[in-house]
């Protein structure tokens, strides 16, 4: 793509036409064939394999107390230069490239609400686990509750569940399982990944960002709820006030993903700008 300068904000350089830039939807989250599918199956099978209660409730103890590291977050955005997420059928370039490739996608449709791009920038941030030794079948791809029976719409579930010990034991493998109807997600334990993670840091780190964006962090890779509509007893009124904000997020973070990719040093300045005014100073992680 050849970079013109138009004007004093340097990001301009690059504005992808959404409608422009999107394959065919058919053509993304392709979980039965292409070049990637064995890597991408390999990561669900370790998954969903090892994603217990129990193995949960360990990576909160661990993670939270954060302590692994301290950074600015425009720091945690460029290390995804070393990550390519082994669960994506889509993609095999670094994570960062996808990261403003949303954020982008969401300026040029949102321009009034500044905090929304930023949200698109940093939503995989917490992958940031995988580069301190956690393994990517705990950090990437689809989340799904634990503690509760397994539901038909998670990626690859009669082929990949059969070794994890949850599907087997009586008090968790109900509908309903340790949590009661309507209990609200905020009362879920998801098996452990980024969204959980990055949503625990920006809130240990008072981090300014509106509640709707934390949501979409929190939730986004929670495919089977907000794309499929599973999980709906176990939602109280705010997860179902909150869907329409996810499901905004998610046609930015699937449908910008192509191999035109941006120009990440012009765009890092205006990006800056916005982690200065939500996420600013170093933070812990």
């Amino acid at each position: 793509m050849r970079i013109v300068n138009m004007g004093p904000d340097p990001s301009l350089t690059y504005r992808p036409n959404v409608e422009e830039m999107k394959k065919e939807k058919e053509e993304y989250r392709n979980y039965e064939n292409g070049d990637l599918i064995d890597r991408v199956f390999n990561t669900y099978k370790l998954m969903h394999t090892n994603q217990t209660l129990k193995f949960v409730k360990q990576k909160h103890a661990e993670w939270t107390c954060f302590s692994h590291s301290e950074m600015g977050m425009m720091e945690a955005v460029m290390s995804l230069d070393q990550l390519v997420d082994e669960s994506d059928p889509d993609v095999d370039f670094p994570n960062s490239f996808h990261a403003f490739q949303t954020a982008e996608g969401i300026r040029r449709e949102h321009p009034d609400k500044d905090w929304f791009p930023l949200v698109g920038l940093i939503h995989d941030v917490g992958k940031m686990m995988a580069l301190w030794d956690e393994p990517q079948w705990a950090v990437v791809g689809d989340t799904f509750p634990v503690g509760c029976k397994f539901q038909k719409n998670i990626v690859f579930r009669d082929t990949s569940f059969q070794e994890n010990p949850d599907e087997r034991n009586p008090n968790y493998n109900t509908e309903c399982g340790i949590y009661e109807t309507q209990c609200g997600l905020d009362k879920v334990l998801m098996s452990w990944g980024h969204d959980e993670y990055l949503y625990r840091v920006l809130k240990f780190n008072n981090c300014s960002i509106p509640d709707e964006g934390l949501y979409m962090i929190r939730f986004h890779s929670f495919y089977p709820w907000h794309s499929h509509g599973d999980y709906f007893h176990l939602c109280n009124d705010r997860d179902l006030q909150m869907l329409p904000w996810v499901k905004e997020f998610n046609q930015f973070d699937l449908y910008t993903k192509t191999t035109e990719l941006p120009d990440v040093e012009q765009l890092k300045p205006y990006y800056q700008t916005l982690i200065d005014k939500y996420c600013p100073g170093i933070l812990k992680w």
